[in-house]
C-alpha cells in the first residue's frame, strides 16, 4: 500500500460513527450507512480524495450521538467500493489505512469532523524469534476454537499465519476473532506493535475460555434435552449452570428450612407448603414460578410470632414523655392510662387513638414518643392523598406488580407484629375508582375484627389486636363518621406564647445547637428575643416556624463568630432585627379612647386565638343592612340574630323604635382578606350595634365571645383557651365568656388566667352592663337598670 499520509500528521477528515465494531487499519470492513450524518460524511470524504475517519461509539445503542460518546482513537479507511442495498441504504467497504487520536472532534449540520493525528503503519519491521513465538501462541490458541467460533475460517488462519509483522498480524486477527468490541477498542488504542501483540494474547485467551465454557454447558444440556420439551431444555440448562459455578444450594431446601422455622399459625405454614409444592411442579423461568416465589419472599419476610417482649413503668413512660414535649397533657395522661392498663392486664384490647389538632403541634413526634416510652417498635404509615384501596389492602398476588398493601408493609418493616403503628393524615383520604380507603381501614382500626385482618396479597389472617394505632389528623370534618366511631379523638389545641417560649427554651434552642455545633455559653437566647420571634416573627398554631427562625439565627450567629471572630454571640430583640429584619407581624392595639360602635371580639384561627373587631357604623337610610370582611353564612346569621334582639330592646337601650325603617346598618370586620364564620362573635356583634345605636361608649380593654339565641341567650363556645391567651397578649383586662364554660377556666393559661378577669354571662344583658359606658359621665356604666340590677352589675363587672 503506498503511503499518502506522513507518521504522525494532523489531519482534518470526516467522522462515520462505528457502532458494535472497529475498524483496523491493513483489514477491509463493510458498513451499511443508514444514519444521516454518516451518510453526509461518506459525501464528504470526496474532497479527500475518498479517505474517511472510521470511529467506534462507547454505547451501540445510542442513535443520535455526541462528541462525548465516542471513543478518542479510531482508523483512517480508504474508501474501496460502494452499492446500494435493497432498502435503499448504502452498503460501502472500506480499507483501514492507519490508527489515528483524536485531537478535535466537532458535529454541525454536514455531520461530524474531526482533526486527527494520525500514524502510519509500514513503519514496522519483521517479527524476531521472540516475537515469532508469541505470534505463534496466538494462533495455537485461536485454533482452539476455529470449530466453534462464527467467524473463524482455514482461509483466515492461513492468511494470519503469512503475515510478518506484528502490528499488522494483531489488527488481523483481533478483527477476526474478537467478538467484543470493546477489546477490539483496547487494541486499536495501542500504538506500540510488541505491546499491542501481548495484549492480543491475553484478550484472545479470555475469550477463548469464555467460548469453550459456554460450548461445553451447552453441549451437557444438549445430551440430556428432550426435544418436544422446551421448558425442560431451560431447566436443565440452569442446573449445568449452577454445577459450573459450584451451586449446589437447593432451592426449594432453603424455602422449605424457612417455612419450618417460621413461629407462625399451623395455617400459615399449610398454605406456604401447598405454594411451595406448586412451585416444584412449575417450569423453571415461567410467570407463575415467578409469582409464586414474590409470594413466598413476602409472606417469609412478615414476623409471624415475634413480639417486643420489654415491659416499662408508668413513671419510666411519663419520665419520657415529659422529657420529649412540653404540655400535651391530655395526650400524655391517655398513654399513661394504657400502660397502666397492659400492666395489670397484658390481654386487653388497645383503644385506637386519633390526635386532631392545627400543624405542627406534636402529633407525629408525640407518637414517636409513645412508641419509646411504650418500649415497642414504631412505624409510620402516610395516608395524605391515598386513593386506591390497594395501598391498605394489597393487590391479589396474580395481577401485574401486585405487592401487599402498607399496613404488612409497616409490620414488615418493624420486624414485630406488635409496634406503634402511626396513620398520619388521616383526614387526607381520598376516593377514586378504585375504591374507598377509608373502608378498607375499618377492619384495621376495629378492636374486633383486626384479630383476622387479611391482607389480598398475604391471603392469610394476621393478627392486628396487638398493634396500638395512633392516627392523626388536622380537621376531624375530613374523617369519615365510621372511622371517628372506631376511635377515640383527643383534641391538641394551638400552643400559647407561654408555651411556645418552654418548648424554644426546653427543645428548639438546644436541638439547633447541637445540630450546627454550637455551645449554650458560645450562643445564648434572652427570654425577651424568643418573646419577640413568638410575637412578631411567627404566627402559627405550631412551632414549625419558630424552629425555621432559630436556626436561622443559629445559622447567622455562626457566620459571624467565623467573621467578627467572636467568642460568643447574644440573641436580644435588637439583634433579631439586625439579623431577620423589621418585624413581619404587626402588634395589635386598643383604641386610644373608649369608641362607639367598635367592640373588641375574640376568634379561634388555625394559627391559634386572634383579636377581632367589630365596628358598626348607622347612617340615614331606609334599614338596609351591609356586611362585610368576607363573612361565612353563619356569621351573617349571628348578625341579623344580633339586630333582631335590639329591636325588642330598644326601650331599655334609649334607641329609636323605628330604627330599622329610618336607619341603614353596616357591619365590618377588619381584615377583608381572610374568611371569617363561626357563631361566637354573636355576643361582639349585638354589643356593637347596641352601642352604634344608642351612641354609648364601649370599654377599649374589654374583650368578649359567645353565641347568642334569638332570645338573648349565652351560648357555650370552642377554643377558649387560645381565645383568652389572644385577649392577654393584646393587653385586654377583662374578658366576657358564657358561663356555661365555666368549666374550662382550669384549660386557661395560668400566666393569662392570673392577669385576666373573667365576666361570666348568661344573658347580653350581662355584656352590655360590663361593656357599654354612659357618655356623658366619663368611666360610668350606661344606666340599662331595667336589664340588670346594679348590684348584679358591681358583682359581675370588672372595676375601670
Amino acid at each position: 500500500m503506498p503511503r499518502t499520509i506522513e507518521q504522525a500528521k494532523e489531519i482534518h477528515l470526516p467522522v462515520i460513527p462505528v457502532r458494535g465494531t472497529v475498524a483496523f487499519p491493513g483489514v477491509q470492513i463493510s458498513l451499511e450507512l443508514m444514519r444521516d450524518f454518516s451518510i453526509s460524511a461518506f459525501a464528504a470524504a470526496n474532497k479527500f480524495e475518498g479517505k474517511i475517519f472510521l470511529l467506534t461509539q462507547k454505547d451501540p445503542e445510542i442513535d443520535i450521538p455526541t462528541e462525548k460518546d465516542f471513543y478518542h482513537v479510531g482508523t483512517v479507511c480508504q474508501i474501496k467500493r460502494v452499492n446500494r442495498t435493497e432498502n435503499g441504504n448504502l452498503n460501502a467497504v472500506f480499507e483501514g489505512f492507519c490508527r489515528a487520536k483524536v485531537s478535535e472532534l466537532k458535529q454541525d449540520e454536514n455531520g461530524f469532523h474531526a482533526t486527527v493525528i494520525c500514524k502510519s503503519i509500514h513503519t514496522e519491521e519483521e517479527a524476531d524469534i521472540v516475537t515469532q513465538e508469541k505470534i505463534n501462541s496466538v494462533i495455537e490458541t485461536v485454533e482452539r476454537i476455529k470449530n466453534i467460533h462464527p467467524l473463524l475460517t482455514d482461509e483466515i488462519l492461513r492468511a494470519a499465519k503469512g503475515i510478518k509483522t506484528p502490528g499488522l498480524f494483531c489488527d488481523f486477527i483481533a478483527s477476526a476473532s474478537l467478538l467484543n468490541f470493546k477489546n477490539k477498542q483496547r487494541l486499536l488504542e495501542i500504538f506500540h506493535p510488541i505491546l499491542r501483540l501481548e495484549r492480543l494474547s491475553s484478550l484472545v485467551e479470555e475469550e477463548t475460555e469464555l467460548l469453550l465454557t459456554e460450548y461445553s454447558i451447552h453441549s451437557q444440556v444438549k445430551e440430556r434435552i428432550d426435544e418436544h420439551q422446551r421448558e425442560y431444555f431451560l431447566r436443565e440448562q440452569m442446573k449445568v449452570i449452577q454445577e459450573e459455578l459450584g451451586d449446589d444450594d437447593n432451592e426449594f431446601a432453603e424455602y422449605r428450612k424457612k417455612i419450618e422455622a417460621l413461629c407462625a399459625p399451623q395455617e400459615v405454614k399449610a398454605k406456604l407448603e401447598k405454594e411451595l409444592s406448586r412451585l416444584e411442579k412449575v417450569p423453571f423461568g415461567s410467570a407463575e414460578g415467578s409469582v409464586i416465589r414474590s409470594y413466598l419472599d413476602v409472606c417469609l419476610e412478615v414476623p409471624w410470632g415475634k413480639t417486643t417482649q420489654a415491659k416499662t413503668t408508668v413513671r419510666a413512660a411519663e419520665k419520657i414523655l415529659e422529657a420529649d414535649h412540653y404540655g400535651l397533657e391530655k395526650i400524655k395522661e391517655r398513654i399513661l392510662e394504657i400502660v397502666a392498663v397492659k400492666q395489670l392486664c397484658p390481654d386487653v384490647k388497645n383503644q385506637i387513638l386519633c390526635l386532631v389538632g392545627p400543624p405542627g403541634v406534636g402529633k407525629t413526634s408525640i407518637a414517636a414518643s409513645v412508641a419509646r416510652a411504650m418500649k415497642r417498635k414504631y412505624a409510620r404509615i402516610s395516608l395524605g392523598g391515598i386513593r386506591d384501596e390497594a395501598d391498605i389492602r394489597g393487590h391479589r398476588k396474580t395481577y401485574v406488580g401486585a405487592m401487599p398493601g402498607r399496613i404488612v408493609e409497616a409490620i414488615t418493616a418493624a420486624g414485630v407484629t406488635n409496634p406503634v403503628i402511626v396513620l398520619d393524615e388521616i383526614d387526607k383520604l381520598s376516593t377514586s375508582l378504585q375504591g374507598d380507603p377509608a373502608s378498607a381501614l375499618l377492619e384495621v382500626l376495629d378492636p374486633e375484627q383486626n384479630r383476622f385482618f387479611r391482607d389480598h396479597f398475604l391471603e392469610l389472617p394476621l393478627d392486628l389486636s396487638d398493634c396500638i394505632f395512633i392516627a392523626t389528623a388536622n380537621n376531624e370534618e375530613g374523617i369519615p363518621a365510621p372511622l371517628i366511631d372506631r376511635m377515640e379523638l383527643i383534641e391538641l389545641s394551638a400552643y400559647t406564647a407561654t408555651e411556645k417560649r418552654a418548648i424554644a427554651k426546653n427543645h428548639l434552642i438546644p436541638k439547633q445547637l447541637k445540630r450546627y455545633g454550637l455551645k449554650a455559653t458560645s450562643l445564648r437566647f434572652t427570654d425577651a428575643a424568643i418573646d419577640e420571634l413568638i410575637a412578631y416573627y411567627t404566627r402559627e398554631a405550631g412551632v414549625r416556624n419558630l424552629e425555621r427562625e432559630i436556626s436561622s439565627l443559629c445559622r447567622k450567629a455562626a457566620k459571624k463568630m467565623i467573621d467578627e471572630k467572636v467568642k460568643r454571640v447574644t440573641i436580644s430583640p435588637e439583634a433579631i432585627h439586625e439579623m431577620l429584619g423589621k418585624r413581619r407581624y404587626i402588634e395589635e392595639k386598643l383604641e386610644k379612647t373608649n369608641p362607639v360602635g367598635i367592640v373588641n371580639g375574640l376568634a379561634y384561627t388555625r394559627v391559634g386565638g386572634d383579636l377581632l373587631k367589630v365596628e358598626v357604623n348607622v347612617m340615614e337610610g331606609s334599614g338596609k343592612l351591609e356586611l362585610t370582611g368576607r363573612l361565612g353564612e353563619v356569621m351573617q346569621e349571628s348578625a341579623r340574630i344580633a339586630l333582631s334582639y335590639i329591636r325588642t330592646k330598644t326601650k331599655e337601650l334609649g334607641i329609636e323604635p323605628d330604627f330599622y325603617k329610618t336607619k341603614d346598618i353596616h357591619i365590618h370586620f377588619p381584615e377583608g382578606a381572610v374568611p371569617k364564620d363561626g357563631p361566637s362573635a354573636g355576643v361582639a356583634m349585638t354589643c356593637a350595634l347596641a352601642s352604634a345605636l344608642s351612641g354609648a361608649p364601649t370599654r377599649r380593654d374589654v374583650a368578649m365571645t359567645g353565641e347568642i339565641t334569638l332570645r338573648g341567650k349565652v351560648l357555650a363556645i370552642g377554643g377558649l383557651k387560645e381565645k383568652t391567651m389572644a385577649a392577654y397578649t393584646a393587653g385586654i383586662h377583662t374578658v366576657l365568656i358564657p358561663r356555661e364554660n365555666e368549666k374550662d377556666l382550669d384549660e386557661i393559661d395560668r400566666e393569662a388566667r392570673e392577669h385576666l378577669k373573667f365576666v361570666l354571662c348568661d344573658t347580653v344583658e350581662d355584656a352590655f352592663c360590663a361593656v357599654l359606658l354612659d357618655g356623658e359621665k366619663e368611666n360610668e356604666f350606661f344606666p340599662v337598670s331595667p336589664l340588670l340590677s346594679t348590684a348584679a352589675r358591681q358583682t359581675n363587672c370588672a372595676p375601670l
